[in-house]
């Protein structure tokens, strides 16, 4: 008789309950009676209308939003970019420091990061006289910085996987650098983009050390909050608002989801009628 599941299997539910199975808890836990997020008391949704009420949290979780959707915009700019210029531009001088510069924060601990950045901010305050003090734009520069890596190396590697033909045989036919790029490669480097800008949004919005060195009074985001209030145990309150947070990621993800495969199915209608017409 054979096994229900193979180990294979085994491994692969073990691994999908080891990250889902906490976020499913912290679902359940909302909805949950008790102040103690580990003692059921019984379904309740009031920790939804105390959390409306919640000002001092409403205003962190409001500002990583803010700072995630900022930042992650400026990223996929900066990284599409550079992505592009070490996928595209060949063996150019500076090349390697330029791909060092660029790979680097993804391997650098985040505390240099934080602390090299307020090092840089309190110079440039001393200096110039901006930023005046800490808070929502340091930030946002701090979180732009190390997330640009991320979209430049997703960028890079789905440039350095795609079919280069169309876009020579764009300039072969006249098109100018800019419009090969706005009307082909923008196109085809869609997926990678939406993908980086998802990913930076993500670790934006989660990061906390960084924003640790780099913020200011009346500029707390939703993670420094979070740790903060462990001290003095975790509000119901926050259960319900990362409830919040994870169903419309979820809802985000599902709809970028939807608009991408409509698009691949577009393209792919587009080819087959392009060689049926040839």
């Amino acid at each position: 008789m054979r096994p229900l599941l193979s180990p294979l299997s085994w491994a692969l539910w073990f691994g999908y309950a080891f990250l889902y199975v906490p976020i499913a808890l912290l679902i359940l836990y909302s909805f949950n009676e008790s102040r103690l997020v580990t003692v059921w008391g019984g379904f309740s949704t009031k920790w939804y209308g105390e959390l409306l009420h919640n000002a001092p949290l409403l205003d962190s979780a409001w500002l990583s939003v803010q700072i995630a959707g900022l930042s992650a915009t400026l990223a996929v700019v900066l990284g599409t970019l550079a992505g592009l210029a070490l996928a595209r531009f060949g063996r150019f001088r500076g090349r390697t420091l330029f791909g060092g510069l660029i790979s680097a924060p993804l391997v650098m601990p985040e505390v240099i990061i934080g602390l090299s950045l307020l090092l840089l901010f309190v110079a440039m305050e001393q200096w110039i006289g901006w930023p005046d003090g800490r808070g929502m734009t340091t930030i946002t520069i701090a979180h732009t910085t190390f997330t640009t890596a991320y979209v430049a190396v997703i960028v890079q590697s789905r440039l350095a996987g795609m079919d280069g033909s169309l876009e020579e045989a764009a300039m072969d036919l006249g098109a100018r650098p800019a419009k090969v790029f706005f009307v082909i490669t923008l196109p085809l480097i869609a997926p990678a983009i939406v993908a980086g800008w998802l990913l930076a949004f993500t670790l934006s919005l989660d990061d906390v050390v960084v924003a640790s060195f780099v913020s200011g009074p009346g500029s707390t985001t939703l993670p420094m909050t979070i740790l903060s209030s462990v001290r003095f145990g975790v509000s119901p309150q926050i259960n319900a608002l990362a409830t919040i947070i994870v169903l419309v990621v979820a809802a985000g993800i599902f709809v970028a989801s939807l608009l991408l495969a409509r698009r691949e199915r577009q393209r792919r209608r587009d080819e087959q009628m392009a060689l049926q017409g040839g």
